[in-house]
């Protein structure tokens, strides 16, 4: 079966985001000044081939271990649906 997922990555909450920080003082000048705390990270979509949901999640949680997400720096979250 084939399986799309959706991972979201962003930097830990405890961690300086400049690229977010960067955009928040810029909300100031185009008049959006009550947006605040703005934080930027990666989303990134991958298909899998699996046996089974679980085995498919499994596989899109080592890939982020292991490969997309940097955890001492970043967290991740997924969703995984099979494809039609």
């Amino acid at each position: 079966m084939k399986f799309k997922a959706e991972i979201d990555v962003m930097p830990l909450d405890a961690l300086l985001d400049p690229q977010g920080k960067a955009v928040t003082g810029s909300m100031k000048n185009i008049g959006l000044e009550s947006i605040d705390g703005v934080r930027i990270g990666r989303h990134i979509r991958l298909f899998v081939d699996a046996d089974s949901l679980g085995s498919a999640e499994d596989m899109v949680d080592q890939a982020c271990k292991k490969l997309l997400a940097n955890q001492i720096m970043e967290s991740y979250t997924f969703s995984v649906e099979p494809v039609n």
